[in-house]
């Protein structure tokens, strides 16, 4: 399976990170729409990442399960942490100057969500998105 990990420090960052997601969602013949999906929801974790904890990794993998292949991205900071998961995770729910569509937003578009934050130490939050949507 291929897999790489980047470094996100800048807003520059950001750019290059979504076109290796596009990459390898095309690699694997994801669908447009999916991509679309993908790639949004990937923006909203990778900004997060930059905005609130100055940055960070994302490992990108493709993955297999049963016959399909999916695209597993895992966002890992060592910013402040999110004190409240369940309330990060409400729509409307924001600590910026933004709508708040961000976790539940991201949350939406993929179809395996998981996050883990500890205060001080950092918050990790890996997205699937299967080819077909499974």
């Amino acid at each position: 399976m291929t897999k790489e990990s980047m470094q996100i420090t800048k807003e520059q960052d950001v750019i290059l990170f979504r076109n290796r997601v596009k990459e390898f969602a095309t690699k694997i013949g994801m669908s447009i729409l999916n991509q679309t999906k993908l790639i949004t929801a990937a923006s909203e974790l990778v900004r997060n990442m930059l905005k609130y904890a100055n940055g960070g990794t994302v490992l990108l993998e493709v993955i297999s399960k049963e016959r399909t292949t999916g695209i597993k991205l895992t966002f890992s900071d060592k910013g402040p942490g999110i004190a409240d998961i369940k309330q990060a995770m409400q729509d409307g729910f924001s600590t910026g100057k933004s709508l708040g569509l961000g976790l539940p937003g991201a949350k939406r578009l993929v179809n395996e969500f998981d996050i883990k934050s500890e205060l001080g130490k950092g918050t990790t939050v890996t997205i699937i998105r299967w080819k077909n949507g499974i």
